[in-house]
């Protein structure tokens, strides 16, 4: 409760919060008004933002291959980027709400199928150009476009038809969807001038910053935006920058160093050693994302789903979560939905360790001889240990595994998607739908596993348009199922995100939906004068 009354409190002197609204909450959870108003008068001197300084992180998640096109953002440097420079149309807050940003607001027809934003006025590109519905509904057809090869790809497949008609940008949908708005806070989906059609990477949106150097795999810095439309609540720094850092001892000394404000991914393992250092605060959260084993379901030996069940059995989930997330996360179930999504299936069994059935199907499965794991450190924290840990267990089964160790740098690359079988981590999504969408659709362009499944496909666009909440449950139910006994992803484990900052870094909003306060930590924070 405490942490949920700090992160209204520091809504409201946001100014994102009306103080009724905080008021009523508090309420809610229990607080006098006496008490809910003394937290008002102690945010509102302790959390007013400070304006001006260059505040840095070092970031994981950076490559040499990264592009400003925000279709082709993958890693956690280019989507944290993307939220300086990139304005969206609305945004997801950390209790699961929509922030309206581009757009002012938005609505359906009764059957949801069709929605209508309409676009605020007065907000300007950093090339000086007015953002126009025209120019949302160009982003859109962007994203739509297979020849984009956006990872929104999966999530616009519904679309039937955009138009701008004034203000307004008309979606109309193939089938209904109820989760149309929290579809439009995808990171991806950053609105650029003709929807970045004519240079998808100039870097150019309404974002709180303007890009002065983007140096892919190395650094990228940005210069406050004077007429950001939203400057009195976001983008405090006079400058930003991020430093590519994937060596997560390298980010740690910079931190201590007071090289940079700001670092995500730090290990489980050195959490302890690092709250030590005095002026560190560990911002850590109970997130969605979570780490995995992919395997192509179309790539021989891995076709066989006898073979891939016997991986599944041969995992030891609790070795896990106590050797690589030391307990800051939760065990997962091989589908990746956590219990924090609305309509979590609870009556699945939880899959276990167990090298006899492990061997039973591996020996069906008539596959013989060693397989091959890629791996590396920049698939998630603690990703090379987890996959030797893997190994001793498979090994209990009877199943020999290799373990190849590959560069941080081009892992995304070129090892994710095009590699058999290898380590991974998502991100959460705002919906179960937008998850299952992205990743696990046939038409997805990040459908990792090479999962191609009428039925599942079938049952998500059904999902989409049931308004009844049982039914959609159950719905989700048996998508969740099918993934877990038929798909090409082992998932051991939810992961916290534990980001670190250090003195005087004020501002930071813990987020479920990814680390970096949802990538967003360099326009929300402020450095303490």
């Amino acid at each position: 409760m405490a942490q949920e009354l700090d992160y209204l409190s520091r809504r409201v002197s946001a100014g994102r919060l009306s103080r009724r609204e905080f008021l009523g909450r508090a309420t809610a959870l229990g607080v006098s008004a006496t008490f809910a108003n003394s937290l008002l008068a102690g945010a509102a001197v302790a959390q007013a933002p400070q304006k001006g300084g260059i505040l840095k992180a070092g970031l994981r998640g950076g490559a040499a291959t990264d592009s400003l096109d925000p279709a082709s953002f993958l890693g956690g440097v280019p989507i944290a980027f993307g939220k300086c420079w990139g304005e969206l149309l609305m945004e997801m807050t950390p209790d699961g709400g929509i922030e309206y940003r581009i757009a002012e607001e938005i609505g359906s027809s009764k059957d949801a199928k069709t929605w209508t934003m309409k676009i605020r006025k007065g907000i300007q590109f950093h090339n000086g150009k007015e953002v126009t519905s025209q120019d949302v509904v160009a982003t859109l057809e962007r994203h739509s476009d297979k020849e984009s090869k956006s990872g929104a790809l999966g999530i616009m497949t519904g679309i039937e038809s955009l138009k701008a008609d004034g203000r307004d940008v008309v979606i109309t949908l193939k089938e209904p969807n109820v989760d149309l708005p929290y579809l439009m806070t995808d990171y991806h989906l950053i609105i650029q001038p003709n929807g970045g059609k004519d240079d998808p990477a100039a870097g150019i949106s309404a974002g709180p910053y303007k890009v002065t150097v983007n140096q892919p795999g190395v650094r990228h810095d940005g210069e406050k935006f004077k007429d950001y439309w939203h400057g009195d609540k976001l983008g405090h720094a006079d400058q930003v920058e991020i430093i590519v850092i994937n060596d997560g001892t390298a980010r740690i000394a910079a931190l201590q160093g007071n090289q940079v404000h700001i670092i995500n991914s730090v290990e489980p393992k050195v959490v302890d050693l690092l709250k030590r250092n005095p002026g560190v605060t560990i911002q850590n959260v109970t997130g969605r994302g979570f780490y995995c084993f992919n395997i192509l379901c179309d790539t021989a030996p891995f076709d066989n789903n006898d073979l891939r069940m016997a991986l599944k059995l041969a995992m030891d989930r609790e070795q896990m979560l106590d050797k690589i997330l030391r307990g800051y996360g939760s065990i997962g179930n091989d589908f990746p939905i956590s219990p924090s999504y609305q309509l979590f299936p609870e009556d699945i069994e939880q899959r276990a360790f167990d090298p006899d059935k492990a061997k039973f199907h591996y020996q069906k499965s008539g596959h013989s001889g060693p397989i091959l794991l890629r791996t590396s450190e920049e698939a998630f924290p603690g990703a090379v240990d987890a996959a030797q840990l893997f190994q001793q267990s498979c090994a209990k089964a009877g199943i020999a595994v290799e373990v190849k160790r590959e560069p941080s740098d081009g892992y995304w690359s070129d090892v994710w998607l095009k590699q058999p079988f290898s380590t991974c981590a998502w991100n959460g999504r705002s919906t179960q739908d937008q998850i299952y969408s992205t990743t696990y659709l046939s038409t997805a362009q990040w459908n990792d596993t090479h999962f191609f499944n009428e039925k599942f496909d079938k049952l998500l666009i059904e999902a989409r348009g049931e308004l009844d909440q049982d039914k959609r449950k159950n719905l989700y139910r048996e998508m969740a199922t099918i993934v877990r006994d038929e798909g090409g992803a082992i998932t051991p484990l939810f992961n916290q995100y534990i980001d670190a900052t250090g003195p005087g870094v004020k501002g930071f909003v813990k987020s479920p939906m990814r680390d970096v306060g949802n990538a967003s930590a360099l326009v929300q924070c402020w450095l303490e004068a």
